[in-house]
């Protein structure tokens, strides 16, 4: 499709998250380079994979949208707290592993936009259950810098439907000091919940710098 001067309109941004309440955060996606769409694809790997390849199938966006995979995600690396941002250069699972675009672009645009906010860029993996003690520590060991459920899955399932830019960042809501069973709990869910409010302009101007033409 193309606009009135014969200019191709620009390649959408799917936003995917798996819970209602991180869509909530996500609210009032307006401003980006394209048209923006935040998809809600239920928890876990499956329903995250399901939910993205339909949405890129049946018209929900365009079948080249640009993919962001969101939301939270346990800590795996001492020292990490609540509230901090994860930018991953590979999501990895069982299935295999990931790569993702533009990523120093990405975490100097979140930088801009959660100025006090530690940044961290590493693996994230997937997990089809929530990760605990021992096996935290193995997947740490193992050179993950966070676990989730979704994000793997959903850029797995958008980079098998075709080529298109991929990244997934997630705001940390537990780590092995703030682990969710423990006191404290809440305040580090706000905490998270606060700064996913602020990551859409970031996302906007990543998807917008990919999209401008090389010189």
């Amino acid at each position: 499709m193309t606009r009135g001067t014969g200019t191709a309109a620009p390649a959408p941004l799917l936003v995917a998250c798996a819970l209602g309440i991180e869509r909530l955060a996500l609210r009032g996606g307006r401003g980006g380079a394209g048209p923006v769409t935040v998809l809600r694809t239920g928890m876990g790997p499956q329903a995250a994979e399901r939910a993205v390849a339909r949405a890129l199938a049946d018209g929900t966006v365009r079948a080249d949208a640009a993919v962001v995979a969101t939301g939270f995600c346990a800590g795996l690396a001492p020292g990490m707290h609540p509230g901090d941002l994860v930018v991953a250069d590979e999501t990895r699972d069982a299935a295999g592993r990931t790569e993702c675009t533009g990523v120093e672009l990405l975490a100097k645009e979140l930088a801009h936009v959660a100025p006090r906010r530690v940044i961290h860029i590493g693996p994230l993996v997937g997990s089809d259950h929530l990760v605990r003690g021992a096996e935290r520590a193995a997947l740490h060991a193992a050179g993950a810098l966070a676990v989730d459920m979704e994000s793997a899955a959903t850029l797995r399932s958008a980079a098998q439907a075709g080529t298109r830019p991929v990244a997934a960042v997630r705001v940390v809501v537990d780590a092995p000091e703030h682990e969710l069973v423990r006191i404290g709990t809440l305040r580090g869910g706000i905490s998270a919940f606060r700064v996913l409010r602020t990551v859409l302009p970031a996302f906007f101007e990543w998807h917008r710098s990919l999209l401008l033409p090389r010189r």
